[in-house]
């Protein structure tokens, strides 16, 4: 019995030192999940804070896109309205544009026309003339006021009119007649054919207004310096420089009709020059002789002439009708030209034939062609033949 007690509390000893063990280990297994909790609870505290963080991150973000979307929605509606007006304003310029191309074709066709008409018109009015030498008639002259002691120094001034007279190329077959009075040529052109009696039978002649030819008149205002003068045929054998040294000694002898000069200017390329006195009648006087000996290398005529400005002024054009003179057309030759000329002023001078008193008649045969000008009558200015 005591060997099986003393078994047992052996037993129960060993089995209390395993309880105990157990128990420490339990122990040490409840601390270490004690701060395990403890330190997930931590983890989770953070992670909470964390997790309340990026919420706010996230609203604060939410925010701020929203803020974003509107002001791209802003941005859009703006840049379509400014597209909007931008395409309105491209199609107005286009209309614009459009309407201006449509002018701009119009107005070249105007000037084309334009162009068309203005060359109709010089072609009308060309004048084509050669104008022979003429004498010149002076008719007065005029003193313009200048300040004392300044006469000789200014040029020597004219003013010439040019006029060319009116004409008409007279064909074969044709006359102009002239009358006293307008009435009377008025009453004639009123009568479509007017028959002629011519020895034993009567000839048809037409009368007709006439258009004359374009005639101008302008005025042509002349200045000749009086200390100036021109100098060509100068031939190329030395320096510029040193050929206005030559001119200037040799047109300053006064042996020879120079004078002192102030200035003298001198074109190499075309051998012409420009010499300019101090005192004015030198050049006056040089010009009457046309030429003028002048020491190069060796001696050499030169040509000398005036230096002279002019402007054509009051230019005017004249194109119209007579008003006293008259033309008849288709005039057959049926006797002799005088005589022919004879019976037309008998006829037209009858006041019964609606004529009157002829002032000129003109008539020629054919195939005979005449020019016949006209001048300006003193007493009623009008045209006469």
């Amino acid at each position: 019995m005591a060997e099986v007690f003393g078994s047992r509390s052996l037993n129960d000893k060993e089995g209390g030192l395993d309880k105990d063990g157990e128990l420490k280990e339990a122990k040490r297994e409840l601390e270490a999940w004690k701060a395990k909790f403890e330190k997930a609870d931590d983890t989770k505290a953070r992670l909470i804070l964390d997790k309340l963080g990026e919420d706010d991150a996230k609203s604060k973000a939410q925010q701020e896109m929203n803020v974003c979307v509107k002001n791209q929605q802003k941005t859009q509606d703006e840049f379509n309205q400014s597209m909007k007006t931008v395409q309105d304003e491209i199609q107005k310029l286009t209309r614009y544009n459009q309407d201006l191309l449509g002018k701009l074709k119009r107005c070249q066709a105007e000037l084309e026309a334009k162009k068309t008409e203005s060359c109709k018109l010089q072609q009308k009015f060309k004048i084509y003339a050669q104008i022979p030498d003429t004498e010149v008639k002076f008719i007065s002259q005029h003193k313009e006021p200048r300040e004392e002691g300044d006469e000789d120094s200014q040029p020597i001034r004219g003013v010439f009119t040019i006029s060319q007279r009116a004409a008409v190329l007279l064909q074969g077959g044709q006359a102009l007649i002239t009358f006293e009075e307008e009435k009377v040529a008025r009453q004639i052109l009123k009568i479509a054919k007017c028959s002629v009696s011519c020895e034993n039978s009567s000839l048809d002649v037409k009368p007709r207004r006439i258009t004359m030819d374009p005639a101008v008149k302008f005025e042509v205002h002349l200045d000749v310096s009086r200390k100036e003068l021109k100098v060509s045929n100068v031939p190329d054998v030395m320096p510029e420089e040193r050929m206005k040294d030559r001119l200037e000694i040799s047109f300053s002898r006064p042996s020879r009709g120079g004078g002192e000069v102030e200035k003298v200017e001198y074109d190499k390329n075309t051998g012409t020059g420009r010499v300019t006195f101090l005192q004015p009648g030198v050049a006056e006087r040089l010009v009457m002789r046309g030429r003028y000996n002048v020491e190069l290398d060796a001696e050499v005529n030169v040509q000398v002439g005036p230096i002279y400005e002019y402007q054509l002024r009051r230019f005017q054009t004249f194109c119209g009708c007579p008003k006293r003179t008259i033309l008849l057309d288709d005039i057959q030759d049926m006797v002799d030209e005088e005589d022919l000329q004879d019976h037309l002023e008998i006829h037209f001078q009858k006041p019964s034939n609606s004529g009157g008193e002829i002032e000129s008649i003109k008539y020629i045969a054919k195939p005979k062609v005449l020019q016949a000008f006209f001048c300006e009558s003193t007493e009623e200015k009008d045209d006469s033949l």
